[in-house]
C-alpha cells in the first residue's frame, strides 16, 4: 500500500522548519477541498502520512506551507508583506501503491521541491 508523507526544512538556518503549519487539500470537481491541516514535528514532518493506506488515492493534490508565519515564529525579519507567505505545491498521485514523499526547502525568499523516497 502506498502513502504521501511530507518533510520541511528550514535553508536559511540549517534545520527542520518544526512548527510551521501545512493544509492538505484535493481537488474535486475543479474545487480543492481541505482535508486536513498539519503541523510539522521536531524533524520537520507531519507525526502521520497525509494519506496511507486504503486512503491512497488517484487524484490531485495540494499542499499549503505556511512559510511567512513560520519565519516570523522563528525570530527572523521579514519584509511587509513577507516576499513569499503561502507556498502551493499541486501535484499529482497516479498510483495509489507508490510511496509519494513532497519536501519542501524553504527560506524566507526561496524555496524548492522534489519527489523525495
Amino acid at each position: 500500500m502506498g502513502r504521501l508523507s511530507t518533510h520541511v526544512l528550514d535553508t536559511a538556518n540549517g534545520r527542520p522548519a518544526a512548527g510551521m503549519t501545512i493544509e492538505f487539500m484535493e481537488q474535486v470537481q475543479g474545487q480543492w477541498q481541505l482535508l486536513k491541516t498539519v503541523k510539522t514535528n521536531s524533524d520537520g514532518r507531519a507525526d502521520e502520512p497525509l494519506l496511507a493506506a486504503e486512503a491512497m488515492r488517484k487524484g490531485r493534490f495540494r499542499l499549503v506551507f505556511h512559510v511567512a508565519d513560520y519565519f516570523r515564529q522563528s525570530g527572523s525579519r521579514l519584509s511587509e508583506p513577507a516576499f513569499l507567505d503561502l507556498v502551493p505545491l499541486e501535484f499529482n498521485i497516479f498510483d495509489s501503491d507508490q510511496h509519494y514523499h513532497v519536501p519542501l526547502l524553504c527560506s524566507p525568499w526561496s524555496y524548492s521541491t522534489y519527489r523525495g523516497s
